[in-house]
């Protein structure tokens, strides 16, 4: 039987196409870490919440919230898109991109999933039915929609005129930034069984850099849509499904001519962005986003381990063991504090000098898996249900 793209992030649960089981016997169960007692040092302003259609719910999606001049997009899976008041949280317009079909019968949910991209007067957003949408961000009129490859899982990344989706079925494509049209697809090949994510790329001197399930780097010419290098950082092993995998489903981060990414059972690596050759690798493993700034890598490990490393050899300066298996977000850096949020609605303040924890506090009791956003002064953060936060320090 063939498998595409139905293991979850976390390892939450395996579905196979046919609907048998993967494993034999019971799976194994991961014990969520107790949750840490804080001493908040401060305690994080709400300034306002919104309810967003109907979230996510138990699916996995990628969506969270996107900003840019003072008006905050966000979206539920089922097809609701929404732009709010960065400040007060009042709503400026919304729309429905379900399919109608009929006056007596219910809409076809859009399943959107891939995150929101807003650039100049444009959202960008994919669907699971590999459907792309342009949406005008002045009022949320549909300005095209077109089919891609496969299910949009990536974020929309837009560059050089050109709109970039990774696609479940290991497809990169680039559309036409104005008309949706198709300007070329790279098969980036995929194995048999992958966690359900893909990368989004970076993008730096005509050139795009993106992570494939196959555990390569990829570098590819965005005028041409030719690859120019590839790179493997992480090489499938052991004697199980799981630790075989090798996704790098993370964005890379492209800093002084370095490219930095990590992979799911391989490791942290930082290579030439010329050459794609590795300049170094550490052996950490993850599925979240990481953030670089001022010399160090931020990361969350795929055992929810919280690590800052330094840019140059990757050495280790802190890590933070306290929050294990408790499905924390992608980490943000946010008034001098990394910020994570996790699968039970607590938002993890920490100190970027050593580690510890500064401030915690219980958002929202349906659990967070997309990571927070910083717009402007605040922070925002969706959870599983819909439920848009903004928080100020």
């Amino acid at each position: 039987m063939e498998l595409r793209k139905y293991l979850l992030p976390g390892l939450v649960s395996v579905t196979l196409l046919s609907g048998c089981s993967l494993f034999s016997g019971e799976e194994d169960v991961v014990k969520m870490a107790p949750l840490p007692k804080v001493v908040n040092q401060f305690t994080p302003k709400m300034v306002w919440d919104k309810s967003v259609g109907d979230g996510v719910g138990d699916f996995y999606s990628n969506l969270h919230p996107v900003w840019q001049d003072n008006t905050v997009y966000a979206a539920d899976r089922y097809g609701i898109v929404e732009a709010l008041d960065a400040n007060t949280g009042k709503q400026k317009w919304k729309v429905d991109l379900s399919t109608r079909t009929g006056f007596f019968s219910s809409n076809i949910p859009a399943l959107l999933s891939g995150g929101i991209t807003v650039q100049g007067n444009l959202l960008y957003i994919g669907t699971e039915h590999g459907k792309v949408f342009a949406l005008n961000s002045s009022n949320g009129a549909v300005a095209w929609q077109t089919q891609v490859a496969g299910e949009a899982l990536s974020r929309p990344v837009v560059s050089d005129g050109l709109v970039l989706i990774h696609t479940s079925n290991g497809m990169f494509q680039a559309l036409d930034q104005n008309t949706g049209a198709s300007k070329w697809v790279v098969n980036l090949d995929v194995p048999a069984l992958s966690l359900r994510g893909e990368s989004a790329p970076a993008t730096a001197y005509g050139g795009a850099i993106i992570g494939g399930d196959n555990g390569r780097v990829s570098a590819v010419i965005m005028n041409q849509g030719q690859i120019i290098w590839q790179q493997r950082i992480s090489q499938p092993s052991g004697a199980t499904e799981i630790d075989r995998l090798s996704d790098v489903d993370t964005t890379p981060v492209i800093v002084n001519g370095v490219v930095y990414a990590l992979a799911y059972n391989g490791s942290l690596s930082a290579l030439d962005l010329r050459s794609g050759q590795i300049i170094w690798k550490r052996d950490i493993g993850g599925v979240k986003n990481l953030v670089v700034d001022n010399g160090r890598i931020y990361l969350v490990d795929q055992n929810d381990r919280v690590d800052a490393v330094n840019i140059d050899g990757g050495v280790e300066i802190w890590r933070q063991s306290g929050l294990l298996h408790r499905n924390l977000t992608s980490p943000v850096l946010y008034n001098g504090y990394l910020v994570v949020g996790d699968g039970e609605g607590y938002l993890h303040w920490m100190d970027t000098t050593d580690g510890r924890f500064v401030a915690q506090q219980k958002v929202d009791s349906s659990g967070f898996q997309t990571q927070p956003v910083v717009a402007g002064d605040k922070l925002l953060i969706q959870a599983k249900n819909g439920e848009v936060y903004a928080f100020t320090r």
